[in-house]
């Protein structure tokens, strides 16, 4: 599997490096894998073994779309064939028992597929200007006299702020929503609330990125626009603390639910 994968997870290698990447956290999702399937080592060796033939209905038709899309070089759809791949192997070769034990850690591995550059583009192009025109609604309820242009915030005459793409949120969306999916799979909690608390991490990493860009905007109000770019001591704290503050938020929710649950 992994030498008939092997251009598929350098592909994958190739975008968790690039310069404004927004899956940084790539490398991180096999290890994770790893780790849960780990927790289920004594769960694996309670089940009974019963290779099902029916597997290779899923493996081989998964492969085939895996050389298809490395010879029309459609990278992400070559990534995305690997979770069929496995999960019809492990049928082929365990059966059943193990494969549904196993099935949220292959899931997991979906996280680590980035998705094709025009449709992020797309995507990020909309939420940069979702989040600008959400932050500068809050600035002025603050009492800022702040006006959105497009991506550019007007704060006074002579200074503006630029919302650029990597402040569009999505690098912390798809990051944050890997967490809460992790998060709500180990809390032990319903399965209606573990559904509810991933669906939760969107809008949760939605906010804390406006939280954060609004914090931008009344540093460069208070002070200038150079104090809240990027590269400044500011800027790069709170795209530290967006994760911090999602993090809370998703902690938060599950405490609540946990709770209900109790009550």
């Amino acid at each position: 599997m992994i030498a008939v994968y092997w251009p598929a997870f350098l592909w994958m290698i190739a975008r968790f490096n690039e310069a404004d990447t927004y899956y940084s956290h790539g490398y991180l999702v096999p290890l994770v894998f790893a780790y849960l399937i780990w927790l289920k080592r004594d769960d694996f060796k309670k089940t009974a073994i019963k290779p099902l033939g029916i597997g290779l209905a899923l493996f081989l038709p998964a492969l085939l779309v895996h050389l298809i899309a490395y010879f029309f070089e459609i990278n992400f759809m070559s990534g995305f064939s690997l979770i069929p791949a496995l999960f019809g192997l492990s049928l082929y070769l365990y059966g059943a028992g193990i494969t549904r034990k196993a099935a949220f850690a292959i899931l997991f591995l979906v996280f680590m597929v980035p998705l094709p550059q025009v449709f992020i583009i797309s995507v990020s192009f909309k939420m940069k200007m979702m989040a600008a025109q959400a932050a500068t609604a809050i600035v002025n309820l603050m009492g800022v006299p702040a006006v959105r242009d497009g991506s550019i915030v007007h704060l006074r005459p002579d200074t503006f702020l630029t919302i650029g793409s990597p402040c569009s949120g999505l690098s912390s969306l798809i990051a944050l929503t890997a967490l809460g999916a992790l998060y709500a799979y180990i809390i032990k909690v319903s399965t209606a609330k573990k559904i509810t608390i991933f669906i939760l991490s969107i809008p949760i990493a939605l906010g804390a990125n406006i939280l954060r860009i609004a914090l931008l905007l009344l540093i460069a109000f208070a002070y200038d626009a150079k104090a809240a770019s990027p590269g400044t001591f500011a800027h790069d704290t709170l795209g530290f603390l967006v994760y911090v503050f999602a993090i809370a938020g998703l902690i938060i929710a599950g405490r609540m639910l946990s709770w209900a649950k109790k009550s």
